[in-house]
């Protein structure tokens, strides 16, 4: 207890009717001794000059910090929560944003993967667009044929780059490629897509089937041979009652549109030979020399097969010839007529006894039609053969004064496809012993 403790407040005037306090504190202590009994929290009141004395003297004295009821309650007061919901907030929305970038990202990576499939794109494969045809059917048809790796994704890329115009026809589209490259391929019609395929001199009906089909899959060999064959596109050189065009396809290079069918390829290919017959003068020379132009592409064809080298050509068609005129009466022997519908891989051992049409070793006289067809250089020969050599030639050393000197026999003399020439049967054994001996014969 402190020397203020015993101090008294010397008592204030009387008022009347109002009891002084027995003490000697006025009401107002009376007040504040009331509310220290009843134990309330707050700091005690005095009357107002001696609290101020109080609070002069003892600095401390109205310290809240003594007060057990407010030291406590502010020991466990926690701390305001305003700034940690704020980084939970940022936290959160963070989170988000990076969580949205991953999945746009992941995406985009999708979708490029889809536009542009990683690796090269495969080999152009054969697409047919119909009239009935829309962009949902295509699309579909485009993925169900691996061309696209997702019809969805080709309607998106289509509709964001212009749109595409569908007209009916045939395609060329490569597996694996850029969507990009898939529509301009679609968006360009068929009349407009070329393919140029060249077909060789003395090439048949057969392998200009499976030559076509390779650079334009679309067409098959089965549709091009059938074509060729049915005789729906007939030559003006074709006989009655043949419709096999074997012979009658001129072997040139062809540029071939994605609209055109293989029944339009044949007619193109007869047109042009059709052509080359007349700048030829075909139908009268080959009345010249007996023959009908039919049969004059038959002999071309023989020596489009026989001949390498453009030298040979005259004087193989002179054989051939020779061997025709009923003075002489000799099988042409002419040995690509023996493997013509025979198996490529056949030994002439193998053919040279099967009975055909074509086995020129077992029937005198022409085969029934052309073995291949004949270009340019072949048919030239066919109508200008090379004359028969002179009496002063070596190969008519040893004939009768009398004898006609004539080619009647070749045999390939060496590896590069040049024959040697022969009129007696043993000018021809001779150069048979020395091609065996050169390695050219078997």
């Amino acid at each position: 207890m402190t020397q203020l403790d015993h101090h008294h407040d010397p008592p204030g005037p009387a008022v009347p009717g109002q009891p002084t306090d027995a003490v000697g504190g006025d009401a107002a202590g009376a007040v504040v001794a009331g509310a220290v009994v009843a134990g309330e929290a707050s700091a005690v009141r005095l009357p107002g000059r001696r609290q101020r004395i109080l609070e002069r003297r003892d600095p401390w004295y109205a310290d809240p910090w003594d007060d057990p009821n407010v030291t406590d309650a502010l020991a466990v007061e926690r701390p305001p929560r305003s700034g940690r919901r704020a980084k939970t907030i940022v936290f959160t929305l963070g989170a988000i944003a990076i969580v949205g970038v991953l999945v746009i990202g992941a995406v985009g990576l999708w979708y490029l993967g889809k536009i542009n499939p990683p690796g090269n794109a495969g080999a152009a494969r054969s697409f047919t667009v119909d009239s009935t045809d829309t962009l949902q059917t295509v699309s579909e048809r485009l993925q169900k044929d691996g061309l696209v790796a997702d019809a969805s994704v080709f309607r998106w890329y289509v509709s964001h780059h212009d749109g595409l115009e569908l007209t009916p026809g045939y395609y060329q589209i490569r597996p694996d490629d850029h969507m990009g490259n898939v529509m301009l391929a679609l968006n360009t019609p068929p009349s407009a897509t070329y393919q140029q395929i060249t077909f060789p001199e003395g090439y048949t009906i057969a392998k200009m089937a499976t030559r076509l089909n390779s650079v334009s899959p679309r067409l098959s060999v089965a549709d091009f041979t059938t074509a060729a064959t049915n005789g729906v596109v007939r030559s003006t050189y074709s006989p009655e009652g043949v419709t096999s065009l074997e012979g009658l396809l001129f072997p040139d290079t062809y540029q071939v549109s994605n609209a055109e069918t293989a029944t339009q390829v044949v007619n193109r290919m007869v047109l042009l030979m059709e052509r080359v017959g007349a700048q030829e003068n075909l139908d009268a020379r080959a009345a010249q020399l007996g023959l009908t132009p039919y049969q004059v592409l038959i002999i071309a064809s023989m020596i489009e097969r026989e001949a390498k080298f453009d030298s040979d050509r005259g004087k193989i068609a002179r054989v051939i010839y020779n061997r025709l005129d009923p003075a002489v009466d000799m099988p042409l022997q002419i040995d690509a007529t023996l493997f013509y519908g025979q198996d490529p891989n056949a030994t002439f051992a193998q053919v040279k006894d099967v009975d055909t049409p074509y086995n020129t070793y077992l029937h005198n006289g022409l085969p029934p039609t052309p073995i291949a067809n004949p270009g340019r250089a072949s048919i030239e020969a066919a109508l200008n053969p090379t004359p028969n050599p002179a009496q002063g030639d070596p190969i008519c050393v040893g004939l009768p004064a009398d004898a006609t000197c004539r080619y009647l026999y070749y045999v390939k003399i060496d590896e590069e496809g040049h024959h040697a020439f022969s009129a007696t049967v043993e000018q021809q054994q001779a150069n048979i012993d020395k091609a065996t001996a050169a390695g050219v014969l078997g």
